[in-house]
C-alpha cells in the first residue's frame, strides 16, 4: 500500500488518500505503476463494464433460482416457493425481491461448473489463462484510464465497504493473473487488500499539489518496484502514478458519503444480520454471516460508482470463509438456516442492484454476473444440508445489452443434471468477454490473438 501522509497526521477526509474504505489500500505499487489505456486499445472494447459477484461456497440451485417441489422427499426444495413475474417460473422463497423482477434478468438452469471443491474455478480457470477474467480486461485496454487514473480492474472484498466486519478470504488466489504478470493485478479498495509493497511518503501538505515533488519522492522508492531495471520504463510509470494517487475521479468513486441518501438506504442489508451472530456454527463462520449481511449492497453500490468511474470489470467476493457452503456439519448452517443467514440479505442487494441500474439507465452498460464455484447435492443430507455438486449450479445473468426475462436451458426432475445443453465457465467467460470487447477487432489485433480465443466458444443461448 502506498499511503501519503503529512507529519505525524493522515490527509483530512477531502484528500484523496484517507483512512478506511476511502484509501488505496490493496493497490500493490506494481499495479498502481502498470501502463495506462491507449486511444487504440479502448478501440477494442465496447465502452460496457461487467461486474462478477461470486458467491463462493456454492449456492444451492434448489432454494434459489430452480426449485423443485415434485422431486422425491429427501430431496425437494427445503424451503418454499414464490411466483415470479414470469408466468410459470418460482423461485426459492427466500428470493422473494427478485422473483418481482425475473422480467428484468436471465437464469440458466444447466450451468454447470464440473468442479466439486472449493475454488475459483467460474474466474480464475485455464479458461481464462489461470488469471482474473478482470486482468484479461487490463491486459487488453490497460491498467488504468488514462485521462483520469481510474483503474480498469478491481476486486471488492467486504472490508472495502465495512469497517465492522471479520477479514474474509477467498479460498483459491482470487487476484490471480497467471502469465499475464503483476501490471495487471486487480486494484483492492479498503483493508482487505493482499499487498505486495507497503510503503509511506511523508510530504508537508502545501507541497502535495506539486508534481515534481511526488515524483522525486517515488523516484526514492523505483529500487523496491519489481520493474525498476529500466530507468525509461520506471520514468513512465513514475508519471502514471501520479495521474493515479491524485485523481479526483478515483476518490470520487470511492467516497459512498457522496451517494444519494436514499439509494445507500436502499442498498442497505444491515437488517438482515441475525441479533445471535448465528451461533449455531464454529470456526468463527458467524461472524461471517453478519459480515455478509452488512457488506453484500453496499459491495454492489460501490461496484456500480466503480464502473460509471471508467472501472470495467469489477469481482465481488461475496464468499468470506464459503458462507454459502450449506452443509451443516458444525462448520456451516443447514439449507433452511443458511438461506436466512445469506440468501435475504442477496436478494435485497441483487434488487436493489438491479432498480438502480434501470433508473439510471445503464442496463445497457452494466453487465452483472452471479454464480459460485458449485452447486449443491439434490441428496438432503441427514443434518438438513446439501453438499458439494458439480454438475449444476445457479447463474443469473443481468444487463449489459443481454436478453432479459429468459430461463435458459432445464434441469432434470431431480434438480442434480443439466436435461439440455450444458452450460459451463467457458461459455459464461466467452459470453463476458463478447460483451466486454469487438471480439472481431480483437481477433485481427496480434497483440491480443490468445484472449481472442478464449471469446471463440459459443455463448450462453440467448446471450449476445
Amino acid at each position: 500500500m502506498l499511503t501519503i501522509s503529512h507529519g505525524n497526521r493522515g490527509l483530512d477526509r477531502r484528500s484523496f488518500l484517507t483512512v478506511g474504505s476511502l484509501g488505496l489500500g490493496g493497490l500493490a505499487l506494481p499495479g498502481l505503476l502498470a501502463r495506462a489505456s491507449t486511444p487504440e486499445a479502448l478501440s477494442l472494447a465496447t465502452g460496457k463494464s461487467v461486474i462478477f459477484l461470486f458467491q463462493q461456497g456454492g449456492p444451492s440451485q434448489f432454494e434459489t433460482f430452480d426449485p423443485k417441489v415434485d422431486s422425491p422427499a429427501g430431496m425437494r426444495t427445503i424451503t418454499g416457493t414464490t411466483q415470479t413475474s414470469l408466468p410459470g417460473v418460482h423461485f426459492g422463497d427466500h428470493m422473494p425481491q427478485l422473483a418481482k423482477l425475473a422480467h428484468k434478468f436471465s437464469i440458466v438452469r444447466s450451468f454447470q461448473t464440473n468442479n466439486g471443491g472449493h475454488n475459483i474455478q467460474p474466474i480464475v480457470s485455464p479458461d481464462s489463462l489461470n488469471a482474473n477474467i478482470g486482468s484479461l480486461f487490463s491486459k487488453v485496454v490497460g491498467a488504468t484510464r488514462q485521462a483520469t487514473g481510474m483503474p480498469t480492474n478491481a476486486v471488492l472484498f467486504p472490508e472495502a465497504v465495512c469497517n465492522d466486519v471479520l477479514k474474509g478470504k477467498a479460498r483459491g488466489d482470487i487476484i490471480a493473473t497467471g502469465t499475464l504478470g503483476s501490471n495487471y493485478a486487480p486494484f483492492i479498495p479498503g483493508a482487505g487488500g493482499q499487498l505486495q509493497l507497503n510503503l509511506k511518503l511523508n510530504l508537508p501538505k502545501d507541497r502535495l499539489a506539486s508534481r515534481s515533488e511526488l515524483l522525486d519522492q517515488l523516484n526514492d522508492l523505483s529500487s523496491q518496484v519489481e520493474t525498476a531495471n529500466d530507468q525509461k520504463m520506471v520514468d513512465h510509470l513514475q508519471k502514471q502514478a501520479y495521474q493515479v494517487l491524485l485523481s479526483g475521479g478515483v476518490a470520487e468513486a470511492l467516497d459512498m458519503a457522496k451517494e444519494d441518501a436514499k439509494t445507500l438506504a436502499r442498498y442497505e442489508t444491515r437488517s438482515y444480520a441475525r441479533a445471535d451472530n448465528w451461533s449455531k456454527v464454529s470456526r468463527g463462520k458467524a461472524g461471517m454471516y453478519t459480515g455478509h449481511s452488512k457488506a453484500i449492497g453496499k459491495q454492489l453500490l460501490l461496484a456500480r460508482r466503480l464502473c460509471e468511474a471508467g472501472c470495467g470489470y469489477v469481482t465481488i467476493h461475496d464468499g468470506y470463509d464459503g458462507v454459502w457452503d450449506m452443509h451443516a456439519d458444525g462448520n456451516n448452517l443447514n439449507v433452511k438456516d443458511g438461506m436466512e443467514a445469506v440468501g435475504l440479505s442477496f436478494d435485497h442487494a441483487v434488487a436493489a442492484f438491479i432498480e438502480d441500474i434501470e433508473a439510471r439507465g445503464l442496463q445497457d452498460k452494466i453487465m452483472l454476473v452471479c454464480c459460485g464455484e458449485m452447486g449443491r447435492t439434490p441428496k438432503i443430507n441427514k443434518n438438513g444440508g446439501r453438499d458439494h455438486w458439480a454438475k449444476l449450479a445457479p447463474l443469473l445473468v443481468y444487463g449489459g445489452g443481454t436478453p432479459a426475462g429468459q430461463v435458459i436451458g432445464r434441469s432434470n426432475r431431480d434438480g442434480g443434471e443439466p436435461a439440455t445443453d450444458p452450460f459451463t465457465p467457458k461459455h459464461l467467460i466467452s459470453t463476458i468477454l463478447h460483451t466486454l470487447f469487438d471480439v472481431g477487432r480483437l481477433r485481427v489485433t496480434p497483440s491480443q490473438v490468445q484472449i481472442a480465443k478464449l471469446a471463440e466458444h459459443a455463448t450462453i443461448n440467448g446471450i449476445n
